[in-house]
């Protein structure tokens, strides 16, 4: 069926280019159609015949030359050098012999892309090779490096992965698409573990497979991949929505498992996972509870990943088509909205999402084409979950701190390492350049800087106003002298018995990291302050400080130590990345297609039935509260 396909395909390819273009071959290589030919320029010069082909098909199309016309590595870098301005700042150039393409690293690539493409359109005539081009990060990120030669040394591995791929989205539908379910896995009537299957008679897709963090053993921290809907045999994609542990941290033991498939997300999503799941591994084997996969089902998942950008429309099943939308909540961040056989179904899965524009990103998207099913969180769901405004939240940030350095405190602030970390960094960087808090150090240390180093080489995914200023102001606020990078245990020891200043550390629950120990040290300091920002879920070290526990008992080199918590213990909502409840019903009013029906998940059970009730009262729309392994029909 599916040579039947392609040559379908290449016969409606062949028909519609110019006589001019030799077609050397065409294949599938996962969700896209690839063609080879002896005189690519003839097609680059006429862009919209490629767009208009791709529309027609309903395919991603990709051009790239035949090996027999490439010109010498060696040639093509002084071309390279001579088409592209130096304005540019190429930093590496390097070749991908299997799929035939250069890439281009640099500091400034809109410039080698050019206007309208027409410097990189020029790079093809000039020399054969289809660019592929890179933003060099101004911070430089140990993460993007290795995920970069990680496919860069597997290339001809990863093209054998897609053309299988590629065979199997496009066999072709055995059965009518008269049904369509889906299976909790996870993360439903709770936080943390998220993961659900959707079915169809022809197509197994798997949303999120996260971890609980706070679990206390594998019944509670993992996902029910047990269930009897769930083989991995049969299941044709994942899609990841974010990089947060609980939505991506149990991606790799699938691949433990024999999984040999695509995982789908935004290529930020796929950096930051990335660097999640290695230190996830790290911290689980220096506390001496390994975990049920290693280094290596990461690095297995990199190959098998395929990046995808807002908007972007691709076949992942072979009745199953997904386009990701900005979700708000982290740098990329997706909601996932899957167009189910010839419009029989669409379901949109929000993942988390922020209903509010912030310093670091645009709100999440309300409009989608078609959506008869919406699962959306309900993390802050209850109807007491109405937080105060971003701008109040900063203020009282600012009270907070500039009150703890005056007295000669420290302020501690356990962040998560993606997203609130960058969103806190922007705001202190600003407060302390207009000089509204003392200039002291601002101590980044855990995962935060890679983090922010993957966030500095994908300007493109952040809000307006950031870009405007890193590209037009020429301020990225990112690399400014306030922040210090920690970089050993001994630094840390100077930074609690110094000066006053400013720290943000993970983990932001203080489940485990270097936040942890820094409690410990500042915990009986009654000038310093600890101040919460982000969920802190039942179970973790963070719920109980924030509960008012004053005795903390934390194992010390195999014994258990007694903390007394007297330094001052302050939590400010406003900075989380979730919607708050006025946000979440304000959602679903905005949305731009009112769905059939609407199933809440990621909240404690209490807040998921409110808010699904609250919405079936306000808007007469039909709710789900499935708990976890109960299946629910969607169409």
């Amino acid at each position: 069926m599916t040579s039947e396909i392609l040559e379908e395909i290449k016969k409606t390819i062949v028909q519609r280019l110019p006589e001019r273009v030799q077609v050397a071959k065409v294949e599938f290589e996962g969700p896209e159609v690839v063609i080879y030919t002896k005189n690519p320029k003839i097609i680059t010069e006429n862009g919209d015949l490629i767009r208009n082909l791709a529309k027609d098909l309903r395919k991603r199309i990709i051009i790239r030359s035949d090996k027999s016309v490439l010109l010498d590595p060696d040639k093509t870098i002084d071309r390279i050098h001579e088409i592209v301005p130096d304005e540019a700042q190429i930093t590496n150039i390097s070749f991908d012999e299997v799929t035939c393409e250069v890439v281009i690293e640099a500091k400034k690539p809109g410039l080698v892309i050019g206007k309208f493409g027409v410097t990189s359109r020029e790079v093809v005539k000039n020399t054969g090779w289809a660019p592929k081009i890179l933003r060099t990060p101004p911070i430089t990120s140990e993460i993007i490096e290795k995920v970069r030669n990680t496919l860069k040394h597997n290339s001809k591995e990863r093209k054998k992965i897609l053309q299988n791929l590629g065979t199997r989205i496009h066999q072709g539908v055995k059965y009518e698409n008269d049904w369509a379910r889906l299976t909790s896995m996870g993360g439903f009537k709770e936080v943390g573990r998220s993961c659900m299957l959707l079915q169809t008679p022809n197509s197994r897709v798997l949303l999120d497979c996260g971890v609980n963090v706070a679990g206390n053993d594998d019944k509670t921290s993992y996902p029910y991949l047990n269930v009897p809907e769930f083989s991995i045999s049969e299941l044709d994609a994942v899609v990841i929505s974010h990089a947060h542990l609980d939505h991506c941290g149990f991606l790799p033991y699938l691949y433990h498992y024999g999984y040999e498939g695509p995982v789908y997300c935004t290529t930020p999503t796929r950096d930051l996972m990335t660097l999640l799941q290695l230190d996830h591994i790290d911290i689980a084997h220096r506390e001496g509870n390994p975990l049920p996969f290693n280094i290596k089902h990461v690095q297995k998942s990199i190959k098998h990943t395929i990046t995808l950008d807002y908007g972007e429309v691709t076949d992942i099943a072979p009745d199953i088509r997904l386009t990701l939308h900005n979700a708000g909540h982290i740098i990329g961040s997706a909601m996932c909205h899957m167009h189910i056989g010839d419009g029989q179904h669409n379901i949109v899965y929000t993942g988390d999402f922020k209903n509010e524009r912030s310093r670091l990103l645009e709100r999440a998207t309300t409009k989608f084409p078609r959506m008869e099913t919406l699962v959306m969180e309900s993390t802050y769901g209850g109807h007491e979950d109405v937080q105060p405004s971003r701008n109040e939240a900063e203020k009282e940030m600012m009270r907070t701190i500039y009150t703890t350095l005056k007295r000669g405190g420290k302020v501690l602030i356990p962040v998560f390492a993606v997203g609130r970390a960058q969103e806190l960094m922007i705001v202190l960087e600003e407060y302390m350049r207009h000089g509204m808090i003392k200039e002291v150090p601002i101590y980044i240390d855990g995962m935060i800087w890679e983090a922010t180093a993957i966030h500095t080489a994908r300007p493109e995914y952040l809000s307006k106003d950031l870009r405007d200023q890193i590209f037009h102001v020429g301020r990225n606020p990112f690399i400014s002298d306030a922040f210090h990078k920690v970089k050993n245990v001994s630094k840390r020891k100077d930074i609690v018995e110094g000066e006053p200043s400013i720290i943000l550390s993970t983990s932001g629950m203080l489940t485990g990291g270097n936040s942890v120990e820094y409690f410990k040290w500042l915990s009986e300091d009654p000038k310093s302050t600890l101040i919460f920002v982000g969920y802190q879920s039942e179970g973790s070290l963070g719920r109980r400080i924030q509960k008012g526990w004053k005795e903390i008992p934390l194992n010390e080199e195999g014994k258990t130590k007694l903390y007394n918590v007297k330094m001052q213990i302050k939590t400010i909502e406003g900075f989380s990345g979730h919607s708050n409840r006025n946000q979440l019903m304000d959602y679903v009013k905005r949305l731009s297609v009112k769905p059939e029906k609407i199933i809440t998940c990621h909240g404690d059970p209490y807040k998921t039935v409110d808010l699904a009730s609250s919405i079936h009262r306000s808007y007469k729309i039909e709710t789900k509260t499935p708990l976890n392994l109960e299946v629910t029909r969607i169409q």
